[in-house]
């Protein structure tokens, strides 16, 4: 699992090919430039792949990532490099949704972090999974996730 602190950002700005595995992919952050104030960056990725682990069809999955930074944000770019290293990777919804706020936490040290994981149907059946670090910082305005539950063609 590779991991940038607030070392120099060496995807953004330059040709970076995605990892070929999750756990090759590097999530680099930068000094948070409002470090003293108390909000809320969410992360909005409504195309995110991954596979089967048992069969190898595509899984797909509307993510929302809600995190009051410290002293360091998540880059985007890397982040985008990062979600798209699922594509080839066999994982569970619940291990993929899990792994993907554990990196985050080990790379940007939030104060606080959600991931909804919005799982189109597998089998017939949605799966949604939620995470989240504990209760948000106190006085933080937390909007709603804005992801309707799955209600098929009815």
């Amino acid at each position: 699992m590779k991991t940038a602190g607030a070392a120099p950002l060496t995807q953004l700005g330059s040709a970076a090919a995605p990892a070929a595995s999750p756990e090759e992919a590097m999530l680099e952050t930068a000094p948070n430039p409002q470090a003293g104030e108390t909000y809320v960056a969410r992360f909005t990725a409504p195309e995110f792949t991954s596979l089967c682990p048992v069969t190898g069809q595509p899984d797909f999955a509307h993510l929302v990532i809600d995190y009051v930074p410290g002293k360091h944000i998540v880059e985007s770019k890397s982040l985008k490099l990062f979600l798209t290293s699922f594509r080839n990777h066999g994982a569970f919804h619940e291990d993929c949704t899990v792994y993907i706020a554990k990196r985050i936490i080990d790379a940007a040290k939030p104060k606080w972090l959600r991931i909804a994981g919005y799982w189109y149907p597998r089998g017939g059946i949605p799966i949604d999974v939620f995470y989240q670090t504990g209760e948000p910082p106190k006085g933080v305005w937390l909007p709603d996730p804005g992801v309707a539950p799955y209600r098929g063609r009815g």
